[in-house]
């Protein structure tokens, strides 16, 4: 697929993030975390601002865009209420949790680390947010070998089970509709509800950085979460 021009500066600035990410060191994290911060804000900035036969966005104005991209909430908040369906697999909540970490470590210096492991989660989050905006996923942009890891697995099928979770009037349902309909209708027996909602509760936890799993807990929870998401599919 030929790539279109005004994804070139946001795909830029997220590669550079994931090849720092590979490098594995204290200042490579901090620079992966700002780098990937910046594409994100870049990459719904171009996307607002792409000309309305591209983007079919109807309503934003000039002077409505200049609202929207003054400041990152407001950036946000544009994108939630122009995003159309754009959305899947993203928690926008997750994505300012992670903007204010990166606002720490480029305002504060030096003395600042950021656990790799964060890193990695809103590096599978930016790609989720590229392939929705751009419709193109951010491995097939190019050559690059792109960082991989269990964090960025997992953030990927949560998003997967997300996209799974839509009617067919293609509205999203959140993770909890999503388990009381289950159970309600009897796809999830109240053993595998409880398993879903674990899931649940580790990715919050992992995602906003209240715990920091080692690799066979991640492992065992990938695990889970596919079979999850195989389950639904043989409901679907």
């Amino acid at each position: 697929m030929i790539e279109k021009p005004w994804i070139a500066g946001p795909k830029e600035l997220l590669v550079h993030g994931l090849q720092h990410l590979d490098l594995n060191s204290d200042f490579d994290n901090r620079i992966a975390m700002i780098s990937i911060d910046n594409s994100v804000e870049l990459m719904i900035k171009t996307y607002l601002g792409l000309p309305k036969r591209i983007s079919k966005i109807e309503g934003i104005t000039r002077k409505k865009f200049e609202e929207m991209t003054s400041n990152f909430p407001n950036l946000l908040d544009g994108l939630e209420e122009f995003g159309n369906g754009k959305l899947n697999g993203i928690d926008l909540g997750d994505i300012e949790w992670f903007h204010r970490v990166r606002n720490q470590l480029y305002h504060d210096g030096n003395g600042i680390t950021v656990e790799k492991k964060k890193v990695e989660a809103y590096a599978e989050i930016a790609k989720i947010l590229f392939e929705n905006l751009f419709e193109l996923r951010i491995e097939e942009t190019g050559n690059e070998v792109l960082h991989y890891s269990l964090v960025g697995e997992f953030i990927k099928l949560w998003a997967d089970l997300e996209r799974q979770a839509i009617h067919k009037d293609e509205k999203p349902r959140s993770p909890i509709y999503m388990l009381r309909e289950m159970l309600k209708d009897g796809t999830f027996s109240k053993k595998q509800a409880e398993k879903f909602d674990n899931i649940r509760q580790f990715r919050n936890n992992l995602v906003h950085g209240m715990s920091s799993p080692s690799e066979s807990e991640l492992k065992i929870f990938v695990k889970e979460l596919k079979d999850i998401t195989d389950e639904l599919k043989k409901n679907d």
